[in-house]
């Protein structure tokens, strides 16, 4: 199998240079030598893109600042047969990239995601932390920061909502577990490593700031999973 590791990345010269040296390394030390990865710009104002070259990614560039777009544009160039998406303030380690060619490999499943965590985070972020994966786990639906597919499953159900500036991992859930499921193929959550990402936007952002705005999703979900200007942690630019 060739993978495809698809990393969507604003502004973030900063991590992307681990992130990047993470995918090589793990694929390194599972064997996988048919692999690119391939990086995002998603119109970043910093050197994320110059920087993703320098670290051997394949870069490619997506004008509108939606996640969604981000990665359907990564996703668009990439060649593998399988994808893999992470987040670029993320580090893959070998355990998590081994556990998912195993399930891949293995011919069983449509795709899936892994339980996650983060390099540091205060009480109420590990309690956050707790509830997803309670969900994730139970409902099936992968963390954004860690998503992977069939690169012909993922086509055929149109990718990630292109109009969603959150969510669009549980959109993208639900429609490859119902699209595995016409094939006799599983969606899975690895839960033997946890995929871990920066714990930063705990620390930039105060706890009320995460309240408003899952208050403003709640009130308006409709609006909420749209509006880039209700999803202020991912789109406002503190890095």
């Amino acid at each position: 199998m060739r993978l495809s590791i698809v990393v969507p990345a604003f502004n973030e010269e900063k991590l992307l240079p681990a992130c990047l040296s993470s995918a090589f390394a793990a694929a390194a030390a599972c064997g996988l030598a048919d692999f690119e990865v391939v990086v995002c710009d998603n119109n970043s104002t910093d050197a994320t893109a110059r920087v993703a070259r320098e670290g051997g990614a394949k870069v490619v560039f997506e004008p509108v600042n939606k996640i969604s777009r981000s990665r359907n544009a990564g996703a668009a160039a990439a060649t593998g047969d399988w994808l893999l998406f992470i987040d670029a303030d993320s580090v893959l380690s070998a355990g998590s990239l081994g556990a998912m060619l195993s399930a891949a490999e293995g011919g069983k499943v449509v795709g899936g995601g892994s339980v996650i965590d983060f390099d540091r985070k205060p009480w109420w972020g590990a309690l956050m932390v707790a509830l997803w994966r309670a969900l994730s786990r139970t409902a099936r639906w992968a963390a954004g920061s860690f998503v992977f597919c069939r690169a012909d499953a993922f086509r055929a159900v149109g990718g990630f909502p292109a109009d969603f500036a959150s969510g669009e991992e549980v959109v993208l859930s639900r429609d490859l577990k119902r699209w595995g499921r016409g094939r006799g193929l599983g969606f899975v959550i690895l839960a033997d490593e946890p995929h871990v990402s920066s714990g930063r936007k705990f620390y930039l952002y105060r706890p009320s700031e995460f309240l408003v705005m899952m208050w403003k999703i709640a009130r308006s979900p409709n609006r909420g999973i749209r509006d880039n200007s209700v999803n202020t942690i991912f789109y406002d630019g503190r890095r």
